[in-house]
Parts: structure tokens; sequence; C-alpha cells
């Protein structure tokens, strides 16, 4: 199942001879080395790895909400390829990656992505990530090479837990502040704006990514009960981090025309949280949420879904000849749909996805940990 429903913007795996969505479809994480008694400890490990961006962790029974928001929700949850974690000290690891790209199962281009992280928890109440990425090629049907599309990005984060009595109602307090900052060059993107030749035409579109995400956490009764309240926004000029919607079955290979990832397509979006939890015992919590997110082009999945009850033909055009559009218009796939002329899809006896810039959920959960 990780190899189908978690990496959905990853088409590496659709590459070449092996079907790698069959072939992983039942790992999470996979991977072996050694350890070297060296320092505090040196780690080299090759395979598959869960990762994390900012507060948020793989595993949902660590985390101050369920939902995570957008900074964690569209950047990486997994790596393949080497990994090295070196302690020099009993604060401080250091931790290079070789690996095949950016949530990248195979390798899209011809260069391997490299990155690393630094951890540092110099106090009990301080702990300060980085995580840098760059030199993959991670866009398909970029190219690759001199003329490929070359992807760079930093992710960085601070949890301060800034109050702590154990003998009080209202035990312990703590935030987490991410910053995220990326962008695309080259293959006619660019990380700075866009560029116009002598007549004026776009040659090259802004490719960028800026997010970040905010959340304070309060736990009160010697832990046994938790509230979170945060959120955070993102803007990805390109969508090439922003998740594909998976409709009538698209994914990163088949791409959609209702939601289009084109150099220069807009995406704005920001969401908030609010979380209580029940902790009765060590292993296992009662989770309450609830949940608001909004994009500013139709985004979410709406009452009348985005399937047509079976995917057979991923991302098929809607058939006008069946009254699944304006009359008098067609289908043209653009970054959006709305009530223009030409880009307006309406339900009928065809298929349209209804999508829309808002969604409010309520969320009930039951961890166990074992």
């Amino acid at each position: 199942m990780f190899g189908v429903t978690t990496p959905r913007n990853d088409a590496s795996a659709g590459r070449g001879q092996w079907d790698l969505r069959g072939a992983y479809r039942y790992f999470a994480e996979a991977y072996g080395g050694y350890h070297f008694n060296v320092s505090h400890g040196l780690n080299v490990d090759a395979g598959i790895f869960v990762s994390y961006i900012g507060l948020f962790s793989y595993y949902n029974f660590d985390n101050w909400a369920y939902q995570p928001s957008y900074v964690s929700s569209n950047t990486p949850w997994f790596f393949n390829g080497l990994r090295i974690q070196w302690f020099p000290t009993n604060k401080l690891k250091i931790e290079p990656w070789i690996i095949n790209g950016w949530q990248s199962y195979a390798r899209l281009g011809s260069r391997p992505g490299l990155g690393g992280q630094i951890l540092y928890r110099p106090k009990p109440w301080l702990s300060l990530v980085f995580n840098n990425y760059g030199m993959g090629e991670d866009t398909l049907g970029a190219g690759n090479g001199k003329f490929g599309r070359t992807r760079i990005h930093t992710d960085d984060s601070v949890e301060i837990k800034y109050y702590d009595r154990p003998e009080r109602t209202l035990d312990k307090m703590a935030f987490s502040l991410t910053g995220d900052l990326g962008c695309e060059y080259g293959g006619g993107v660019s990380c700075f704006g866009d560029k116009k030749d002598a007549t004026g035409t776009i040659i090259s579109h802004k490719q960028a990514f800026l997010g970040w995400m905010l959340y304070n956490r309060w736990q009160f009764k010697k832990d046994t009960y938790g509230l979170t309240i945060g959120g955070g926004a993102m803007n990805n000029p390109g969508r090439y981090l922003v998740l594909l919607p998976p409709i009538n079955g698209a994914d990163a290979v088949s791409g959609t025309p209702y939601f289009t990832q084109n150099p220069g397509d807009p995406f704005k979006a920001w969401d908030g949280s609010i979380t209580f939890d029940w902790m009765p015992k060590q292993y296992i919590t009662f989770r309450w949420e609830y949940g608001y997110r909004h994009a500013n082009v139709p985004y979410f999945s709406g009452r009348g879904g985005i399937t047509p009850g079976i995917n057979v033909a991923p991302s098929t055009i809607p058939n006008s000849a069946a009254g699944s559009l304006v009359p008098g218009t067609t289908f043209v796939p653009g970054p959006f749909l709305s009530p223009t002329p030409g880009l307006t899809c309406v339900a009928g006896s065809g298929f349209c996805p209804d999508l829309r810039k808002d969604e409010g959920t309520v969320r009930l959960a039951i961890m166990v940990k074992f």
C-alpha cells in the first residue's frame, strides 16, 4: 500500500521496464547497514527510509495533530538510497544523503539527489533541525543533464518547550515553527520570476515553493490530556510539490486535465486545526480533531466526488456529447476550472469532478503503539 498510496507525486515508480509500484506495494521502509563505534556513533544504511519534515513524523502516534499541515503534506515522507548518520556528540547528528531523488523511489533524470540533515539538541527544551536537498532532476518529462530541470529545497525547524511544571495541572507547553523555501530551475522554469523574450512572450516561468507552519501544544494532568492549535500556509507556483488529486484514478504518471501542473499554474493554500487528546496510558491515545483547509483554486473533493465510479481510464476528458460541458463550450485543460467559457465543467450524464476551494473535516482516532 505504501508504494501506491503514499507517494502520489512520484512518477519514477512507473518509469522503465519494471513496475516499482507493484514491487514496493507492501514496503514502508526496508534498509540495512552497519554501525561503527566512532565518536558517539556512525551508521551507514542503504534502502528505503521514512522521514519527516518539520514537526510531523511518518508515524502518527508521535504527532501533536492527526492531519499534517500543507508544508508536511507536500514535502518528502521517504527517501531511497544511502543515508549516513554521524553523531560527533550526544547532542548533534550530521546526516548526509545520496538518494534517487526528492520523494522518489526510482530516478527520473541522470543525476542523483544530494542532501542532508543537521539535528542539534543543545538543551533538553530545544531542538533544531535543518534539511537541505539539491542536484536531483525530479520532474517527469523535463529532460536531464545539461538541459534538465533541477530542484533545490531547504526546510528548517525549531521546537521549544518553554514551560515544564510536572506538579501543576497545566504541566507542559511547547511550540514548533517550520519554514520551507525551494525552487526548480532549467528546462523552461526558473527560481526568480518569469522571464520574457524581446516580444514580451514568457519563455520561462517561476517555479518555487514557500511555506511555513506553526503549532503550539499544551499538556495537562501529568500528560493525560493534550491540546494542539496550529496551521500553516504555502505558495507553490508550478505546483511541482502539490499532491495531485486522484481524479478518476489519476497519478503522477498520467496527470489530469482537471488539475494541471504546468509551469506557472497558481496554487496558494492555508490550513488550521485544533486537536484534543486523551492519553490514559503511554501506549494509547484517543484523539478528536477539527481541521479547515482553503486553496485559491478548486482542489478538494465535494459531495459529487472526483471519480466516475470505476478507474478504467484515468484523467479522461469529459464527454461533451453526454452533456458534461456547459452548452457551447469546449473543455480546454488549464490551470483551474472556473466559470470562464472553455474551462467550465458541470455535472451531467458525463463525468466532471466536484472540486471545491474549501474543506472542513472532523477526525476521530484511536492510536495504539505496540
